[in-house]
């Protein structure tokens, strides 16, 4: 079995900022991040492998999570393509490339692209992603590589406003 966890990156400033990849978290934003991984913990979820968007407000979502799973921070893969938003097709050959070592990987990213990605995984996924959305997908494979599209099975599902 493979383990995929996707994230949505937490609350972030709506205003003042000079460039949309410089944005920042809000508070509530932290205190999301940091309940949800938190949650995660609590129940056994902890993915060996972290792969986020460089962007400032994914850079600071992950490392709220990591510091709460143990996680070495200097572990974390950034993927620029995550930022610039790779089609489902890309996203999931960039899955298939994931090394076979790794049983659970979580992945930070944006709306409207994380939404699309669970929209391809999972078979009739319709349901609302809100900021720090936190979807944990099970795969009944032994390799990354024999991912298939609406494959997956949501094992948990965590967004602010339910905590």
């Amino acid at each position: 079995m493979k383990r995929l966890i996707i994230v949505r990156h937490a609350k972030t400033i709506q205003y003042g900022y000079d460039q949309d990849y410089d944005r920042t978290l809000t508070e509530r934003g932290e205190d999301n991040a940091d309940r949800i991984s938190n949650e995660m913990v609590k129940i056994g979820i902890v993915p060996d492998l972290i792969i986020s968007s460089p962007a400032v407000r994914t850079t600071q979502t992950t490392r709220i999570y990591a510091g709460n799973f143990g996680y070495p921070k200097e572990n974390i893969r950034y993927e620029k393509r995550l930022y610039s938003g790779m089609q489902t097709t890309t996203f999931l050959q960039f899955l298939h490339e994931l090394d076979d070592r790794h049983t659970s990987v979580m992945v930070v990213g944006h709306n409207p692209t994380i939404y699309f990605y669970l929209e391809f995984l999972l078979p009739d996924f319709s349901l609302d992603v809100p900021t720090c959305s936190t979807i944990v997908i099970d795969f009944k494979i032994h390799n990354w590589a024999e991912l298939r599209a609406h494959s997956g099975i949501i094992m948990h599902r965590w967004i602010p406003d339910l905590l």
